[in-house]
């Protein structure tokens, strides 16, 4: 019997980890929404819950590496649960109370928790990659479930989006506790994936430590340090674009005519997107042996340009039908949206592969250096924290689609790494 069939229960578990992490990490958009309805909420404000997830990432980054090192991938994998399952009650915690009395504890509970969760899904990030392909027996069959698990990654984004629209259903009316439904079942898969861990066995390999010295080594080669502020400029275009188009229709666009669409709607569009990203990772995953990182990197690049300038810059009196749901009579519908919206939400096919192929050129040569950069990298995450704040700034002054200017320079640079920056000038052993 093979080693993936004896640990076919571990084999699950890590791949409806793989399943949660989007889906714990996607629900600070619909709640974005949310918070945005509180009151008179700025853009930057209802952001909080991204700066809290993904500024984890820059505290956790190097150290998850190193209880990696330290417990194994199995103890770090409950650590990370236990950290998860925290943050998610804290979050739920958040909803219990008050808003009109007190919005401000609201809202710094939620912040806690979304950054509890931030820890989480750091760490899970860490293991769950390798240890697929440790439970596959490395190779193509390693590879095979790491590819199966991208899969489930997406899929439970698009389930993210459309859930929470159903939830939140009127976002002039929606508090964080609509969201409870969605926090659950984040919570009842991390307990069992807990216990099922705790009485499987996994064997693993003999971990070398993480030296912090080795830092200065890899940010020495300028393909990589580079490498790292794409990933950074990255983040600020998968997230930035769904989040943004998801803020924009449900707010609507009195300079426009664009008035507020349903917020089940919007949930339903917005997760094209994220379908889009898991149409991508099934086309990226076939051709990665025939095109190299750097050619496709350099067509997603001009691809993402194309689309949201041209989103941008769209006729907005010319719409297009999108399937809706209302929750209420459990009815299908059709909403009118507008065409650049389309356009926005095929970037999905453009970010599906972006991280695997930057993460390529960047480590390529590094050596010795390989496993801190993974650690660096996953610290890099943290930039949609940022980028998030920029765009929500330019949003607030500018407006929703004047916004997009942000993700335009972040596709840009990319552009440039990817033609320049990712040239290897120098090689470590």
């Amino acid at each position: 019997m093979s080693n993936q069939q004896k640990q076919w229960g571990a084999i699950i578990v890590m791949i409806a980890l793989f399943a949660m992490i989007a889906f714990v990490t996607n629900l600070c958009t619909p709640m974005a929404t949310i918070i945005k309805n509180q009151g008179e909420i700025s853009n930057v404000l209802a952001q909080i819950g991204n700066y809290g997830n993904f500024f984890a990432y820059l505290i956790m980054g190097i150290p998850a590496g190193m209880l990696i090192a330290k417990y194994g991938y199995k103890k770090t994998a409950l650590i990370g649960l236990a950290v998860g399952i925290v943050g998610i009650l804290i979050q739920w915690y958040s909803g219990q109370l008050d808003a009109q009395e007190n919005l401000g504890l609201v809202f710094t509970v939620y912040l806690i928790g979304a950054f509890i969760a931030g820890f989480c899904m750091c760490i899970l990030n860490c293991v769950v990659n390798p240890m697929l392909n440790l439970l596959g027996g490395g190779g193509n069959k390693g590879n095979q479930l790491i590819q199966l698990g991208g899969v489930f990654n997406s899929s439970a984004a698009v389930a993210c989006y459309i859930l929470m629209g159903a939830l939140i259903a009127d976002a002039t009316k929606a508090k964080i506790s609509d969201a409870t439904p969605a926090l659950m079942i984040a919570l009842a898969i991390f307990v069992i994936a807990f216990i099922v861990i705790i009485f499987t066995k996994i064997e693993e390999p003999e971990q070398a430590p993480v030296q912090l010295d080795l830092i200065k080594g890899a940010m020495g080669h300028s393909h990589f340090a580079l490498g790292t502020l794409a990933i950074f400029l990255y983040m600020g275009i998968e997230v930035g674009v769904p989040n943004f188009v998801n803020l924009y229709l449900t707010a609507g666009d009195p300079a426009t005519g664009l008035e507020p669409i349903p917020a089940g709607t919007v949930g339903m569009l917005v997760a094209v997107y994220w379908f889009m990203m898991l149409i991508g990772r099934l086309v990226g995953a076939s051709i990665g042996s025939k095109v190299s990182s750097r050619a496709m990197i350099t067509t997603v690049s001009i691809a993402t340009l194309v689309l949201v300038l041209f989103g941008m810059f769209a006729p907005t009196d010319v719409t297009v039908n999108f399937p809706g749901v209302d929750w209420g009579k459990l009815e299908m519908i059709w909403q009118p949206v507008p065409l650049g919206i389309f356009s926005f939400l095929l970037v999905g096919l453009c970010t599906s592969v972006m991280w695997g192929g930057i993460f390529n050129m960047a480590v390529e040569g590094l050596g010795k250096y390989t496993a801190i950069a993974s650690g660096i990298f996953m610290t890099m995450v943290f930039g949609c924290a940022v980028m998030m704040f920029i765009q929500a700034k330019v949003a607030d002054m500018f407006g929703y689609i004047p916004s997009f200017w942000v993700v335009v320079f972040c596709a840009a640079y990319l552009l440039f790494y990817a033609l320049v920056g990712s040239r290897v000038t120098k090689r470590s052993e």
